[in-house]
Order: C-alpha cells, then structure tokens, then sequence
C-alpha cells in the first residue's frame, strides 16, 4: 500500500552536511527524509520557489520533452529501500493511453514531480524500514537520537524559502 506525500522542505544534515529532502504525509505520521546531491537539492529548490533559471535545468529540460511528446506524469512512487539506498518510479502516461514506469531516483522523481505537479507516493514497507535504518543507522546511538530528534521537531512551516 501507498501513502501520499508531500515535499515539506530541504535541509542540510547537521552531520555530514549533505543536503536532505523531508517528505511528510497528511496526517503527521510519516517523515521520510531522503539524501540527495547538492544539484538535486538545488533543482528540487527551484521548483518549491519557482524560480525559472535563465536556461533550462534537466528538471525542466525533462518536462519540456515530455510536454512536446504529449506525455504526462500522474504520480511517482518511492517504492524501495535497498542497502539505505531509495528507488523511485516514475509513472508515465503516453499518448494512447499506454503506461510505462520509468525506474530513476527519488530526487530526479521528485524534481520532476514538482514541476508538472504529480503526486507522490511512499510505499509503507519503505516508510517503515526508513524508520528502523534512522534509528539503527549513522555513527552511533547518540547521532541517531538526535538526527531523530532533529526530524521530529521539524516544522515544516518554519522552512521559508527552502535555502540551503
């Protein structure tokens, strides 16, 4: 089963300074923060803001391909945690109807998602081991609690303009 999402801010992990994308669902029950790179990060910011860069982005280039074809994008899914690694799928609709999923990472799932205003889906195994790998990973029990002490306080109305 699935569970819809929401991209509810960039941060950077206090620790290892890389750039972190929050996802949490409606209710509060799920956080699902993701590592990405920093040209993601950046990516994914520009589309929160809408900031149109003087020259397309991949993001947007990607958008601006599939809009000349008459493809659509209704939803990407985030549908598996492998070795603390997470893979996303891209649903794409064809003209004709014909479906295809397009295997990528969440952060280009996602940038892309922002941009043509797709749902996006967690899958509840990935939510639920996302949890146990934030608890029994990083460098340590005292890392891990405040990492995850660090995402339970998050506000996602604190995040402003999402600068990193």
């Amino acid at each position: 089963m699935y569970v819809q999402m929401k991209v509810t801010g960039l941060v950077l992990d206090p620790a290892s300074k890389s750039p972190v994308v929050l996802l949490t669902d409606g209710q509060g029950e799920h956080r699902l923060p993701i590592w990405i790179g920093p040209l993601e990060a950046a990516s994914i910011a520009y589309a929160l803001e809408g900031v149109e860069p003087p020259r397309p982005l991949t993001h947007d280039l990607l958008k601006m391909l599939l809009d000349e074809l008459g493809a659509s994008v209704p939803r990407i899914d985030i549908d598996s945690l492998e070795d603390n690694v997470f893979h996303a799928k891209i649903h794409l609709q064809v003209p004709g109807g014909a479906r295809r999923l397009v295997d990528c990472r969440p952060s280009d799932a996602l940038a892309l998602a922002l941009r043509v205003e797709a749902d996006v889906f967690a899958e509840e195994g990935v939510l639920r081991r996302a949890r146990s790998v934030e608890v029994e990973g990083g460098a340590g029990a005292q890392q891990s609690d405040a990492w995850k002490e660090f995402l339970e306080g998050l506000d996602p109305d604190a995040f402003g303009k999402y600068k990193m």
